[in-house]
C-alpha cells in the first residue's frame, strides 16, 4: 500500500497515529487520542485502499464477522418463505377468514418498527454485538411461542414478539457490516443481509414442501417453530465476534479499535489511517476525548432538524427504504401461492413447488449482485434492478388481466404469470434488495448511523406492513392485474428518484461518503438535487 511521505502530510491535513511504541508511556486513552497529529487527506486516498484491495481481495477477518452479524437476516428470509405455505395450512386448522390472514402476515412488519426504533439507542448504548444478541434471543422466544401455539391469540403473540427482533435484526446487521468492512469490499459484505434472507426465504419454501404432507394441526407448526434454530446459532455465533470499530472510537477505547482495525485490514498502516479517520470524524461528538458516556443523546434533535447535506442523506436512506417495500416485494413472496392459484395453478403442492423456484431464482441473483456491487458501483445496478422490477411487474399485471377475462386458462399466459414473478424477485435481488441495506447503512455520518438507521429501517417496516396487510384486500378490489400495474408504477417512480437522488458510493471510505451529498462534492459526481 503507498502512502504520501511524511513531509507531503505534514504539509496537509490528515489524522495519521504515533507508533505504538511512543504511546507505552501514556496512562490512559484519552491521552492516546490527544497523540493523534493533525495533517491533512491525501487526496488519491481512495486510490491508495483500491491498491490494497487489489492485492489482498478479501480480509478473511471482517468475512467471517460479516457472515455472523449477516446471519441474523436469516430469521426474517425464513418468516417470509415459510409463511408463504403455512399459512395455506394454518387458515384450514385455525379457520381464519382472509382479514386475519393478512393481520397475521402483516403483524410481524407492524411491531418490526418496535424493534427498528429501539435498536440505534440500544446499540449505542450497549455496543453493536450485543444488539445482535438481544435481536437473536427476541426472535427465538417468538419463534418457540409460534411453534407451540393452540390459537390464533397465541400465534398472533408470538408473531409479536418475533416481529421485535426481527426490527432489531434489521438495522443492526447492517450497520455492523458496514462499520467492520474495508472500503474496497464494504459492497460485498454489506450485501449479506440481503444474501441471508434470501437463503431463508429458501429454505422456508424447502421447509413448506418438506412438511406439507404431515398432517393439518403438525406441519405448519412445525415451519414456524424451526426459525428458533437459526437464531440460537446466532446468539452462540456472536460470542466470536469482535466489536465495531467505530462504536469503540465514539467510547473513546481507541486501543481496543486499534486491534479490531489491524484484524480487518490489509497492513498496520490502513489500520492507522482508518482509524485517524474515525478519530476525526468522532470530533463531532463534542466530548472529552476519552469519555465513555457517549449513548446516542442529541441524534434525534440532529435528525428532526438536519442541515442541509443531512438532509440530503436522510432522503436518500429513507427513499431507497421506502420503494424497497413499497415495490410490493415482500407481499409478492408471502401471497406468491395465492397469486398462482388466481393464475389457475390449483394444486397445493404445485403451488408450494413453484416458490421453491422463486427461492432459487432469488438466492442466485443476490450472490451475482454481491459479487459485482464493489466492481459496477451501487447506481448501475439498482437502476437496472428498478427498471427491470417495473417491466416484470407490468408484464405480471398483463398476464394476470387475461386470465382473468379468459375461460380456457391458456398455457403461455399462465406460463407468463410465473415467469414475471421469477423475473420481478430476481431484479429486486440485483438492485433494491442488497443495496438498501448497503447504501442506507453507508452514507449516515458515524454519530448519526445507527440512530439514522433505525429511522430509516422503521419507515422500510412500516411500508412492509401496510403492504402486506393490504394486498388481498385491494387485489380483491382492483384484481392482482390492477395491483400488478400499480406496483409497475410505483417501481418507475422509484427508478427516476434513484438516478436524481442518490449519489455513487463505491471504493469511498464511510468518512469520505459524507461529502458527497454537501453543497459541493469534490468529485462532482453527485446528482443529489437541492433541498
Amino acid at each position: 500500500m503507498q502512502f504520501s511521505s511524511s513531509q507531503e502530510l505534514d504539509k496537509q491535513h490528515y489524522y495519521h497515529l504515533l507508533l505504538d511504541s511512543q504511546l507505552q508511556n501514556e496512562k490512559s486513552e484519552s491521552k492516546w487520542r490527544k497523540k493523534v497529529i493533525k495533517s491533512e487527506t491525501p487526496k488519491h486516498k481512495s486510490d491508495q485502499q483500491e491498491g490494497a484491495g487489489h492485492r489482498s481481495r478479501f480480509n478473511n477477518y471482517a468475512l467471517a464477522a460479516a457472515i455472523i452479524a449477516s446471519t441474523n437476516s436469516v430469521l426474517l428470509g425464513y418468516d417470509i418463505g415459510v409463511m408463504s405455505g403455512a399459512v395455506l395450512y394454518i387458515r384450514d386448522n385455525l379457520k381464519i377468514t382472509s382479514t386475519q390472514v393478512e393481520i397475521l402476515v402483516g403483524s410481524l412488519n407492524v411491531f418490526s418498527l418496535i424493534g427498528s426504533l429501539a435498536s440505534g439507542k440500544t446499540s449505542d448504548s450497549i455496543g453493536r454485538r450485543y444488539t445482535i444478541v438481544l435481536a437473536a434471543a427476541t426472535f427465538l422466544i417468538g419463534a418457540i411461542l409460534m411453534g407451540l401455539a393452540p390459537s390464533f391469540p397465541f400465534l398472533m403473540a408470538g408473531r409479536v414478539v418475533a416481529g421485535i427482533g426481527v426490527g432489531f435484526a434489521l438495522m443492526i446487521g447492517p450497520v455492523y457490516t458496514a462499520e467492520i468492512s474495508p472500503a474496497m469490499t464494504r459492497g460485498f459484505l454489506s450485501s449479506f443481509p440481503e444474501v441471508f434472507i434470501n437463503i431463508g426465504i429458501l429454505l422456508g419454501y424447502i421447509s413448506n414442501y418438506a412438511l406439507s404432507s404431515l398432517p393439518e394441526y403438525l406441519n405448519w407448526r412445525l415451519m414456524l417453530g424451526l426459525a428458533a434454530l437459526p437464531a440460537l446459532a446466532v446468539a452462540l455465533g456472536v460470542i466470536v465476534m469482535p466489536e465495531s470499530p467505530h462504536w469503540l472510537v465514539m467510547k473513546g477505547r481507541f486501543v481496543e479499535a486499534k486491534r479490531v482495525l489491524i484484524k480487518t485490514s490489509d497492513s498496520e498502516e490502513e489500520a492507522n489511517m482508518r482509524l485517524a479517520e474515525m478519530a476525526k470524524a468522532a470530533e463531532t461528538l463534542e466530548l472529552e476525548p476519552s469519555s465513555s458516556s457517549w449513548h446516542g443523546q442529541g441524534v434525534w434533535k440532529e435528525l428532526l432538524r438536519p442541515s442541509r447535506p443531512i438532509r440530503r442523506i436522510l432522503i436518500a436512506a429513507i427513499g431507497v427504504n421506502f420503494f424497497m417495500q413499497a415495490s410490493g416485494n415482500d407481499a409478492v413472496i408471502y401471497y406468491s401461492p395465492e397469486v398462482f392459484k388466481d393464475a389457475g395453478i390449483h394444486d397445493r403442492q404445485q403451488q408450494v413447488g413453484i416458490t421453491i423456484i422463486m427461492g432459487i431464482a432469488k438466492t442466485c441473483f443476490v450472490f451475482i449482485s454481491a459479487l459485482f456491487l464493489d466492481h459496477f458501483g451501487r447506481r448501475p445496478l439498482l437502476l437496472l434492478g428498478s427498471t427491470g422490477m417495473a417491466i416484470s411487474l407490468a408484464g405480471l399485471g398483463l398476464g394476470s388481466k387475461y386470465l382473468q377475462q379468459s375461460y380456457d386458462k391458456p398455457a403461455w399466459a399462465i406460463a407468463l404469470c410465473v415467469v414475471a414473478v421469477c423475473a420481478d424477485v430476481s431484479f429486486f435481488s440485483i438492485g433494491l434488495g442488497p443495496i438498501t441495506w448497503v447504501y442506507s447503512s453507508e452514507i449516515l455520518p458515524m454519530r448519526l448511523r445507527a440512530q439514522g438507521s433505525s429511522l430509516a429501517i422503521s419507515v422500510n417496516r412500516v411500508v412492509s406492513g401496510i403492504v402486506s396487510m393490504t394486498f388481498l384486500s385491494i387485489s380483491d378490489k382492483i384484481t392482482f392485474g390492477g395491483m400488478f400495474f400499480g406496483l409497475a408504477g410505483i417501481m418507475t417512480v422509484g427508478t427516476v428518484f434513484f438516478y436524481f437522488f442518490l449519489p455513487e458510493t463505491k471504493g469511498k471510505s464511510l468518512e469520505e461518503i459524507e461529502i458527497l451529498f454537501e453543497d459541493n462534492p469534490p468529485d462532482g459526481n453527485n446528482k443529489v438535487l437541492d433541498s
